[in-house]
């Protein structure tokens, strides 16, 4: 047995470098790494996304946004919502395994590259929200396998190519928002949108411009550390002296290899639920499904060692999966009420078309009749709440930098998604925190996915204790301003290093948590609300501009709260001083009662110790 486990993986990398071959000139030059360089030039970065990207390296399926095969090559350039400005290169269509590209949200200027109709293998092009210009090219029409394009709110101009029209494998196409002139052609594919095009679609044709309902589809995509075994520089100079006969040799060993680990596998003794009947064909694009006997083995039978957390939507464990990546597995509580299969695939595919840095990124999930489950990737930092809580201390600049990363993740998810995403649980235990310790908002559009389990119950509060805004509690209505009530609790807890929960006992102040702040900011004494730990080591000026934030935010009336992209303005010192000075010119009184009575609201949750657990039953530590 051990002597044909070595022959498997002798061949298996024989047959890696065999793959690799194609993709080197004589020299030894990649045209990959050459042709991502090209991109990189093109385009400006503000934020330094593509930094790693180095023309020297001969792996560039190490580099940040870029996504790679098991055999080493890129299938997917993912980078939206990072500011990415210039153009967009030709050398994109040297990338020929690419089988995803994600570039919406972004400023890229310029025509859209005819080159890419040289990428048969892609599936999915998303260019959406930046400013492209001139015609559509019709050599997209090459693309016979592409299933989802959105070219959407850009400035491209012309008539719809009759190639790109009568592209029949298109199941979504979505060219709204242009200045798309006629005539219009008959589009074959089962969604479309032409809505915006005033040339197209004059006002009082609206109901002719649209397709069958745009169904969400996945647009996450992975990450280099999700995928097999990558390239190094010694593959590569080896590559160049191996054949590539030896390729099948290597993919009947590959099949006898996979036969025999899956024969291994099946020999542990987890009782394993039968394989659902209905999963057939099933696909969400890039988000991959997984076996619910693939994450019973990842997790051990979910056992309690394996446990991150518990909340109000499910149970939360720590999973290996079987090429060694460590993920956050996410089993929704009562999984065969979750709504049925096709609703449930419609609210994934949502969620995953939320990507973005500060954002979780949904990696995959597992349907059967019984089990609703979403795995994430594996946060090796945990959540603010905990780290608040950790030693060393969690520093004021990072504190500040959690802050901002989290007011821009909310920011995409109420301003840049479509449809929008109402998170409806914001506090610090539910930012987690990368390898770098940036921000990451998890579990939005988990509180309306669990909606469906209840379809009379449309009003369901979904949320933390202390943390709800007073209307979300009152009428059951979310909103963004919701979120950004959430928001400003979060602020305190950063400030404080304690729970709102906690913090509300220490402050001792009956019926008045809300006040007491604004009491001790207006007698400039925020030295009492400070996390101990840090001794004295902040910046007071930006303590006190957090606070003001936090308490623009946490304003009684939804309609006083500034959006999020003010708040992300306001954290960066834009915009505040003009907006805290228009509030304090605000009549004192005229709230004054409605804020007391949300005060005491607030006082009554945190004085009732009956409450901690509630807290923890409605939506706990992820």
């Amino acid at each position: 047995m051990r002597r044909i486990g070595f022959v498997f993986c002798f061949f298996t990398f024989v047959s890696s470098l065999s793959f690799v071959m194609s993709l080197l000139s004589p020299k030894g030059v990649n045209y990959e790494v050459q042709a991502l360089i090209s991109i990189k030039a093109s385009l400006k970065d503000p934020h330094g996304v593509l930094e790693n990207w180095d023309e020297d390296s001969v792996d560039p399926c190490s580099w940040s946004m870029v996504t790679c095969s098991v055999e080493g090559l890129v299938i997917g350039l993912g980078t939206p919502s990072q500011n990415l400005s210039g153009i967009l290169s030709q050398s994109i269509g040297n990338l020929t395994n690419l089988q995803i590209i994600l570039l919406q949200n972004n400023n890229i200027a310029g025509p859209i590259p005819s080159k890419l109709g040289h990428l048969s293998k892609l599936h999915t092009l998303d260019l959406s929200s930046n400013h492209f210009s001139g015609e559509i090219p019709s050599s997209l029409g090459f693309l016979k396998i592409l299933q989802y394009m959105r070219l959407n709110n850009n400035s491209l101009t012309g008539k719809i190519p009759w190639e790109v029209a009568n592209m029949s494998q298109l199941t979504l196409l979505d060219l709204s928002f242009n200045n798309l002139s006629e005539p219009l052609p008959r589009l074959a594919s089962k969604s479309f949108n032409i809505l915006g095009n005033p040339m197209l679609c004059p006002t009082g044709t609206e109901l002719e411009c649209g397709g069958m309902t745009l169904m969400p589809m996945s647009m996450a995509l992975n990450t280099s550390q999700d995928v097999g075994p990558s390239r190094t520089s010694k593959s590569h100079r080896l590559a160049i002296g191996l054949g590539s006969s030896i390729v099948s040799i290597s993919l009947l060993i590959l099949g006898i290899g996979l036969f025999l680990c899956s024969r291994q596998r099946n020999k542990n003794h987890f009782v394993f639920y039968k394989k659902d009947e209905h999963q057939e064909g099933v696909s969400l694009g890039n988000l991959r499904r997984f076996e619910f006997r693939e994450l019973q083995v990842a997790t051990n039978n979910f056992s309690s060692k394996n446990l991150l957390g518990k909340g109000g939507y499910g149970n939360v464990y720590k999973g290996n999966l079987q090429d060694g990546s460590a993920v956050a597995v996410k089993r929704l509580k009562d999984g065969s009420a979750v709504g049925g299969e096709k609703q449930f695939q419609i609210e994934i595919g949502m969620i995953s078309l939320a990507v973005h840095r500060h954002l979780l990124r949904l990696y995959g999930f597992c349907m059967t009749s019984t089990e609703r489950i979403l795995v994430y990737p594996y946060m090796s930092n945990g959540c603010v709440a905990s780290r608040l809580k950790a030693k060393p201390v969690l520093d004021w600049s990072s504190r500040k930098r959690i802050a901002l990363g989290t007011t821009r993740g909310l920011l995409y998810l109420h301003e840049q998604c479509d449809p929008k995403i109402i998170h409806r649980d914001v506090k610090a235990a539910n930012i987690l925190l990368d390898d770098y310790c940036e921000a990451v908002v998890g579990d939005f559009g988990l509180a309306k996915l669990l909606d469906h389990q209840d379809s009379h119950v449309t009003t369901a509060v979904r949320g933390t204790v202390g943390h709800i805004a007073p209307e979300y509690l009152s009428t059951g209505q979310s909103s963004e301003k919701t979120d950004v009530f959430g928001f400003g609790v979060l602020l305190l807890e950063l400030i404080t290093g304690q729970s709102a929960l906690e913090f509300g006992k220490a402050a001792n102040q009956k019926g008045a948590m809300l006040e007491w702040v604004r009491k001790i900011q207006q007698e400039k004494k925020l030295d009492l609300l400070v996390d101990k730990d840090l001794k004295n080591d902040y910046d007071q000026i930006e303590l006190e501009e957090m606070v003001q934030v936090a308490l623009l935010c946490t304003q009684y009336l939804p309609g006083m709260r500034p959006k999020m992209s003010e708040v992300v303005r306001m954290l960066e010192g834009d915009g505040l001083a003009e907006r805290w000075e228009a509030s304090q010119r605000v009549d004192a009184n005229k709230y004054r009662t409605q804020e007391l009575s949300l005060s005491a609201r607030f006082s009554d949750q945190t004085d009732d110790s009956s409450l901690l657990a509630q807290a923890m039953e409605l939506s706990g530590p992820r």
